[in-house]
């Protein structure tokens, strides 16, 4: 069995805005089942100006991993930046999408 490191049970939040064509192409649906796979909560949500925000609370090797496939998104995605910062927030009980 392989140790783990402190950093794979420290729990974080970071909120991420992802540019590109990320709305109408199941984005956020694809997001919250990324982030539920990886015991991830938050949100996604579409923004007015394009871009999806979002919240990813969790512990933080799965809240990296699930920041780095904000730049991939699903096939029909073409994303163009991401941008995170990390938030003192509690954490959601859930992932959702509004």
């Amino acid at each position: 069995m392989l140790p783990h490191s402190t950093a794979d049970f420290r729990m974080i939040c970071r909120r991420c805005w992802v540019s590109g064509r990320v709305q109408g192409v199941w984005y956020r649906g694809s997001t919250r089942r990324e982030a539920e796979n990886r015991g991830v909560t938050g949100y996604a949500r579409n923004l007015p100006d394009g871009r999806v925000e979002v919240l990813a609370c969790g512990p933080q090797t799965a809240v990296d991993a699930l920041c780095d496939w904000l730049w991939q998104g699903p096939a029909h995605a073409e994303v163009s930046d991401v941008q995170c910062e990390f938030v003192t927030l509690p954490p959601p009980a859930n992932f959702t999408t509004g």
